[in-house]
């Protein structure tokens, strides 16, 4: 049976890895592992260890800590938030806004931001 901060976690490393463009295979051979492991993680069906943990945060360019976040004892607000990362078309969405330069990508949030009260 999974756990739920397991599950958590390996929702985690699939969406950072996915927003960086990264296939399971690509982090498996960063990390030193087979991609099934990856999957594994993934769903939550593996424990990640501690050290296998800090070698995948490296590979994806994170703190460690990023992978907890979101997690709170109310499951209620981390499953909310989890279903929100699990729409396709708003993970394409933050992949390409975080794609756009820096200065660009304070006005379009600035601009969302004014369109969003307006509505």
């Amino acid at each position: 049976m999974k756990h739920p901060v397991d599950a958590h976690v390996g929702k985690r490393i699939r969406h950072r890895r996915w927003m960086v463009g990264m296939t399971q295979q690509q982090l498996a051979d960063k990390v030193g592992i087979k991609f099934q492991q990856i999957q594994k993680y993934e769903t939550g069906m593996n424990r990640v260890s501690a050290s296998r943990l800090w070698d995948i945060a490296d590979a994806l360019g994170v703190q460690i800590a990023f992978f907890f976040e979101g997690l709170s004892e109310d499951q209620q607000s981390a499953s909310t938030q989890g279903d929100i990362l699990a729409d396709k078309e708003a993970l394409e969405l933050v992949r390409s806004y975080y794609a756009i330069p820096e200065a660009q990508r304070r006005r379009l949030f600035d601009l969302a931001r004014v369109l969003s009260e307006a509505a």
